[in-house]
């Protein structure tokens, strides 16, 4: 049913978001860091960073906002999946290879409305504290070299800005538009995520059923999801890595600014070479695996049949 797909997908966002916030934080960080201003290596180092500079919640910032909002965005797209598979089956017949791959088309399409608000939002939570350490960094180098100067001046403190303080700024200055800033990058990674996703996902998940009529084991489910989810994770990374430059509404010092889709591809392989468009591409595998494995196991197990099976009882 629509209510236990629903419940369902919301279950098994919060569970996956939880598990692996802080590698999306490093994602973010390492694919937003220009050359001449790289304030990690890696992602340990970012982490190490982060925990140092800001605390073991710092690895957390943004996790609120996808908290909140991956819960309709993990069930649109898993029930749109399901919605678009049925309704591309020809008399309850197998799907097409092309069908499957229309069916996660739609999925992606469908699940922009509630991803590029959330990701917006965790995007400039998440890069926060990279900007702050970059800034307090120069400028304790500026007041190192002006040591012999009376009176240098103190770096300046962080002012931590909430998602509800972005989000009205946005709207009195821009608009729900404001919230919608870089929807072509998140269909341009989205839909193609999920065309490549989803089939990939319903083959591997196919060869773990002894029988077509009963589910394939749960342990199939999550390797099938770790699977399809890292493949199209790292298929995708460039246009993650263009999604989060044009989403970033604050820059690093001497940091380039993007007019659009073509002119940051553009500058980005001019001034830092193919090989920036894989930035993040570990951490993003990292993050898609074990979130799409737990995601399709809550999903495939239905803890929501479960539940909505109890309340008559426990009524009763």
């Amino acid at each position: 049913s629509l209510p236990a797909k629903l419940i369902n997908g919301g279950i098994a966002g919060l569970i996956g978001v939880t598990c692996v916030f802080p590698i999306d934080l490093a994602k973010t960080r390492l694919q937003n860091q220009q050359n001449g201003q790289r304030m990690y290596t890696s992602m340990s180092d970012c982490l190490i960073k982060t925990i140092r500079s800001e605390g073991y919640f710092g690895m957390y910032r943004g996790a609120a906002v996808n908290l909140t909002l991956v819960t309709p965005e993990k069930a649109i797209k898993l029930a749109a999946n399901d919605f678009f598979r049925h309704h591309l089956s020809k008399d309850g017949k197998k799907l097409t290879l092309l069908r499957e791959m229309l069916a996660g088309c739609g999925a992606g399409t469908c699940q922009v409305i509630v991803t590029t608000p959330m990701e917006m939002l965790k995007i400039q939570l998440q890069d926060a504290g990279r900007i702050a350490a970059q800034k307090k960094l120069m400028a304790a180098q500026a007041q190192l070299s002006s040591s012999s100067a009376a009176g240098a001046a103190e770096p300046a403190v962080e002012t931590r800005t909430t998602a509800t303080q972005i989000t009205r700024e946005l709207l009195r200055s821009k608009g729900i538009a404001g919230l919608y800033k870089g929807l072509g990058a998140t269909l341009l990674r989205d839909v193609p995520f999920s065309i490549v996703y989803f089939p990939l996902f319903a083959n591997l998940n196919k060869l773990g059923q002894k029988d077509p009529n009963v589910k394939a084991p749960f342990y199939v489910s999550f390797l099938s999801g770790c699977v399809a989810g890292s493949t199209a994770a790292v298929a995708v990374n460039p246009c993650d890595v263009i999604k989060t430059r044009l989403q970033s509404l604050q820059r690093g010092v001497n940091e380039d600014t993007y007019s659009g889709i073509l002119d940051c591809t553009r500058k980005i392989w001019q001034k830092e070479g193919p090989m920036a468009f894989l930035k993040g591409a570990y951490c993003r595998a990292l993050v898609i695996a074990p979130l799409f494995g737990i995601a399709q196991v809550v999903y495939f197990i239905g803890i929501a049949e479960f539940l909505l099976d109890m309340l008559p009882k426990h009524r009763a």
